[in-house]
């Protein structure tokens, strides 16, 4: 195989593109950040990288506290206007339909439909060039009760979760293995695999039907013989109930 070498860029795709949001729920914002990760795990650590002329920089500089939300398909309008338009003179919240919700540690807003969201507080800011990072602790975790199962599993793979890839946005696809899978023992990754497999048709099959509602929903019924005999001896019943016109009694010139 052979490969081509270009000059040193922000290659490293595909990332989740996240809302992060900001301010207080009086006066909330909401913005689109790519660059984001976690750094560490004891304490849970994690990062944005915001340009400093972007509206909400001084908001999280001065507050010390900003929200990550995952973000799914059904939000992905909000997420792509809300990464291209500024919070300066505008309610981003507002008119992206998106809706604040109270945090438990931090007065920043969480965005409500996000499945996941983590409450962050900045241990750090580190100036690099075109962006400063903010190093944060994650103090809260913040999860739907939509994807949560009755033994309290978060199923966070049913949330149809999206990624920036390259200037576009994808779907996440479906799950192809588990952490360790290629040193486990032979039957125990027989018995894994075969697990995913399973789940993979389950997923495929719940798509499937939801699509044909949907498509049933929209498709308007079909014209029967017994549907077209139905209606014309309804218009034959209209017809009889009304009332027959009396002739006009038009008088003749003399």
């Amino acid at each position: 195989m052979s490969k081509t070498s270009w000059k040193a860029g922000t290659m490293l795709y595909p990332l989740p593109p996240v809302l992060v949001s900001c301010g207080t729920t009086e006066k909330p914002n909401v913005f689109t950040v790519a660059w984001t990760g976690i750094i560490n795990s004891q304490p849970a650590m994690t990062y944005i990288s915001v340009r400093p002329s972007r509206y909400s920089y001084e908001l999280i500089k001065q507050s010390g506290e900003f929200v990550i939300n995952l973000t799914t398909a059904k939000m992905l309008k909000a997420v792509d206007f809300c990464g291209v338009k500024s919070g300066k003179n505008t309610d981003k919240f507002a008119l992206s339909g998106l809706t604040p919700a109270t945090c438990k540690k931090v007065k920043a807003p969480m965005v409500a439909e996000s499945p996941l969201s983590l409450e962050c507080r900045v241990t750090e800011i580190k100036p690099l060039g075109s962006h400063d990072m903010f190093l944060a602790e994650i103090v809260a975790v913040n999860v739907e009760d939509e994807f949560l199962t009755a033994d309290g599993q978060f199923q966070l793979e049913k949330s149809n979760l999206i990624a920036f890839c390259h200037g576009a946005y994808y779907v996440l696809g479906g799950k192809i293995g588990t952490f360790g899978f290629s040193v486990a023992k032979k039957k125990t990754r027989k018995q894994r695999i075969a697990a995913i497999k399973q789940e993979r048709r389950a997923l495929k099959e719940q798509k499937q039907k939801k699509t044909a509602s949907l498509k049933q929903k929209k498709t308007p019924p079909a014209k029967t013989k017994k549907n077209l005999s139905s209606a014309k001896s309804k218009r034959t019943a209209v017809q009889k109930s009304r009332k027959p016109r009396k002739p006009l009694n038009i008088k003749k010139a003399p």
